[in-house]
């Protein structure tokens, strides 16, 4: 039977007896065996006589030392070191020997490829040495490294190189100082043989900063975007946020194995390959973006995460939604903004919202944890970032720099809590943020419903806005948020009207504080159309009865663009609704032809930027348009969605052809310019190869073989699959064939068998488990195939008979004890059953019962499953 772990509570925090304010550590460095002597200075700070109670796990004790004497008063229980009858000050050394090698979990020291490497976010660190592996201990940290200089030629650890030197035996020793107060969890430690790519940057107060990317040997090609987004991420931080860097260097190490996106460990970033390697032949133009915005995020942590950490696990937003935040702010001012916003609510709405609507629904600060592992979630940063959005428009810019300022002045190298941040928000900015802190501690998707009443006679408008957040898992009762709800008016031939109140000029964005409020404007000389919530001002659902008519307006005319794409996503769910009801009747789909003249109009609008018209045309995922219905019908949504690609490419086929074939570019540049034509060119090709057969052969195979760069090759071989044109084989080969040897690349080539909408895709998906590129240990490789498969392709995953039930089950089964981790991120789509019928739901709990009867279920699935099952 396995032992239920036990749940923490955020009311039970309470600060630790000991800290610890400087540690020595030394690796006698090898794969297989890792000797790993700590020597901390541990200052009581508690209850004289309190025991130290130190976290450890797979570690091999060889002895415990007090002041340089060997100390007895010790016991092991479990995963935790006691010692007693300590001092109130006291050096503590201790020696203990790990197995990297055999370390497939990938947290604490591990290996990834022939290199060793670190991840200890969240509590990976007690995988290392016994350690108070807690947020809120934050010590100077000094690092020795020992290993065989062939194998290693590089050992690097976080802070400045202080010293190194030969050895004798043929090893060789470096030694690296952080002389900034950390906790555990951004302790890093590379070994390996690498290319390096050096440069440097010159801050504002004129110090020069090493730059050093380190690479696997024949990757350097593939190093220079990230080298520049780096430098571009440094100049932003400085300019926008005024924060400096303030160590003599900074590295970044790609690894090829790694659970998360990258790690901000201080000075030493480890990334995930994926996150740094870039050339155009293997890197499309979202990988581009992708790679400056999480590099971007983990330079941000130096200050929000880094030099500012949280003070325990349940504050995760307070680094992570406000880096999120700010590396969203770095992708729109150094790109498109609505195009970057757009990408932003496309993630709320079809993965946050389902979280919120999931047995996993947590408030961004949850009260409750298990396995923190488990609350690396989107909604911990991508609602937390909104959030943070959220008072940057209460505020505006120039009061929540003010307020950013206080934040750092306050809390620079401390550990902090989120209470603290809206604190320095209030005080700095002189705005009252009582009722706005709710969203820290409420979970779900608020509704905002919005009606209206026009006065003719007296020229008067009235919005009548009333909120309302469903129960959720964790939480019953619901209070009124505080919600920005930004609007504005249009006349019929799309001018803004001003909004004005008793002769006044009112503010775009209205306070909802209410469960019911009337807000009401004057000198509006015809019944207006309302632009709602623009620029999706808040992480909320929408209920307004808009008519085709005024979204068709809104489409031309709203000066927010991402209001346009919004309208446009409003017209089609409109369809999507009433065609899944058809769907689900029998009765055959339609799509009247002025919403097919309304997608025209984008095509054919030479003043639209391109980045955008592809967003507009870009339909709702499955996921998306299943966060429109409470119970989810997968099937119907799936026919609903081919039919409406179907559609537009019959209603558009001569207007697609044209904008295709005038968006070509001739040479290949991540330019914005460039990235929005691909994307549009791409868009059309995508819904060409649903249209007339021959030509839509003939385009997709031209387009693969004259593509100069991976951004078109892909976009070739998707349409292919999309609309299962007969040479998908044949493309799919020649791509196999051609890139088998790199992992990263294929995986773009698993994603798209997994998400294919073939009705043998799931027979696919388990042939290609054992494909010479794929490998169950590669947490990229998992996520690409396997991912793909159960959280991208709905409609297969969630096959009436269960058969991709039992086929996660069969994977969870072997990664529950191999990866925790990652077996937690794919079972989330197995947890949402109560969003389906009764049929699968029957299936899906049995699936999951099945799991739970694991015997060494790790806490890791142990937390979501239990949920689940409710």
């Amino acid at each position: 039977m396995t032992q239920q772990p036990l749940a923490k509570y955020r009311h039970d925090y309470r600060a630790p007896d000991y800290t610890i304010t400087d540690i020595s550590l030394e690796f006698d460095l090898n794969a297989d065996t890792t000797t790993v002597t700590a020597v901390s200075n541990v200052v009581g700070q508690g209850p004289a006589g309190a025991p130290l109670i130190l976290n450890g796990e797979e570690l091999e004790l060889l002895a415990i030392s007090i002041d340089g004497q060997p100390w007895p008063h010790y016991r092991q229980e479990g995963p935790l070191l006691v010692i007693e009858q300590l001092p109130g000050a006291f050096t503590l050394t201790i020696i203990n020997v790990i197995h990297p090698a055999r370390n497939s979990a990938l947290e604490g020291l591990y290996l990834s490829g022939d290199a060793l490497c670190t991840q200890c976010e969240a509590e990976g660190f007690r995988h290392i040495t016994y350690y108070l592996d807690r947020p809120d201990v934050l010590a100077r940290f000094t690092t020795r490294i020992t290993a065989d200089k062939t194998r290693y030629p590089y050992l690097l650890s976080n802070g400045n190189r202080i010293d190194g030197g030969e050895m004798a035996d043929g090893r060789h020793w470096v030694v690296w100082q952080d002389p900034f107060p950390k906790p555990c969890y951004l302790f890093a430690l590379v070994a390996g043989d690498f290319d390096v790519l050096r440069d440097s940057f010159t801050t504002r107060s004129g110090r020069e900063v090493a730059l050093e990317l380190f690479v696997d040997r024949g990757n350097l090609d593939r190093a220079d975007w990230a080298m520049t987004s780096l430098k571009q991420s440094m100049r932003w931080d400085e300019t926008r946020f005024g924060l400096e860097y303030d160590l003599d260097i900074f590295m970044i190490v790609a690894v090829d194995f790694f659970n998360m996106g990258a790690m901000e460990n201080k000075g030493l970033n480890v990334f995930n390959s994926k996150y740094v390697l870039a050339r155009a032949e293997t890197a499309t133009d979202v990988d581009y973006l992708n790679i400056e915005r999480v590099i971007g995020h983990e330079y941000f942590h130096n200050w929000t995460g880094n030099r500012i950490t949280c003070r325990d696990w349940f504050q995760l937003s307070l680094k992570e939604g406000l880096t999120v935040f700010r590396d969203q702010e770095f992708s729109a001012d150094l790109g498109s903004r609505p195009v970057n916003r757009i990408g932003n609510v496309r993630v709320m709405r079809g993965s946050q919202f389902a979280e919120d609507a999931s047995p996993m629904a947590h408030p961004i600060r949850p009260d409750k944890v298990i396995e923190m592992n488990n609350f690396y979630t989107v909604t911990v940063y991508e609602k937390g970032a909104e959030v943070i959005r959220m008072l940057h428009t209460l505020l505006g810019e120039e009061k929540f720099q003010a307020g950013m300022r206080l934040y750092v002045e306050r809390h620079d190298g401390s550990a902090a809590t989120c209470d603290d941040f809206v604190d320095a928000m209030e005080q700095a900015s002189g705005i009252d943020l009582a009722q706005f802190r709710r969203w820290y501690s409420q979970s779900g998707t608020p509704v905002l419903s919005v009606r209206d009443d026009y006065n003719p006679e007296l020229g008067q408008y009235q919005l009548h806005v009333s909120q309302m957040t469903p129960p959720t898992a964790d939480q019953i009762e619901k209070l009124p948020l505080h919600i920005p709800l930004d609007i504005e008016l249009y006349d019929v031939e799309g001018r803004v009207i001003p909004l004005r109140r008793d002769g006044q000029a009112v503010d775009n964005v209205l306070n909802i504080t209410d469960s019911v409020q009337t807000f009401i404007f004057d000198e509006v000389p015809s019944l207006p159309v309302p632009s709602l919530l623009r620029g999706f001002s808040a992480p909320v659902k929408l209920d307004y009865p808009y008519s085709d008519q005024q979204l068709t307006l809104l489409m031309r005319f709203a000066t927010d663009q991402f209001s346009r794409w919004d309208a446009a996503q409003s017209l089609l769910s409109i369809y999507i609704r009433l065609s899944v009801a058809r769907v689900t009747q029998g009765q055959p789909l339609t799509l009247p032809l002025h919403v097919a003249d309304a997608f025209r109009g984008v095509l054919l609008d030479a003043n639209l930027d391109p980045a955008l018209a592809a967003q507009i045309l870009t339909l709702p995922s499955e996921n998306e348009m299943a966060e429109l219905f409470s119970i989810i019908d997968p099937a119907a949504i799936h026919e609903v969605h081919q039919a409406l690609i179907r559609c537009l490419a019959t209603e558009l086929a001569d207007e697609l052809l044209a904008v295709y074939l005038a968006n070509k570019t001739p040479v290949y540049r991540v330019e914005h310019e460039d990235i929005g034509k691909r994307a549009l060119r791409n868009i059309c090709l995508f819904y060409l190869a649903f249209g007339e057969h021959d030509r839509a052969v003939r385009m997709a195979t031209a387009q693969y073989h004259a593509a100069d760069n991976m951004t078109d090759a892909l976009a070739a071989i998707s349409a292919a699959v999309a609309a299962r044109l007969p040479c998908q084989a044949t493309l799919l080969a020649e791509f196999d064939e051609r890139w088998h040897h790199d992992g990263l690349v294929m995986d773009k080539w698993f994603t798209l068998q997994a998400a294919s909408p073939a009705g043998d895709v799931l027979a696919q998906v388990k042939s290609l488990l054992n494909h010479r590129s794929f490998s169950l240990n590669n947490p990229n490789r998992i996520r690409a195939l396997i991912g793909a498969f159960s959280a991208g392709n709905p409609s297969a995953f969630h096959a009436a008979d269960g058969s991709g039930y039992r086929f996660l089950v069969e994977i969870l089964t072997e990664l529950n004890t191999r990866n925790p981790q990652v077996a937690s991120r794919l079972i989330e789509p197995l947890i949402r059953l109560r969003r389906y019928d009764e049929a699968r739901q029957a299936l899906m709990r049995k699936a999951l019962a099945t799991l739970q009867a694991l015997p060494n279920l790790s806490g890791d699935l142990y937390e979501k499953i239990t949920k689940a099952l409710g």
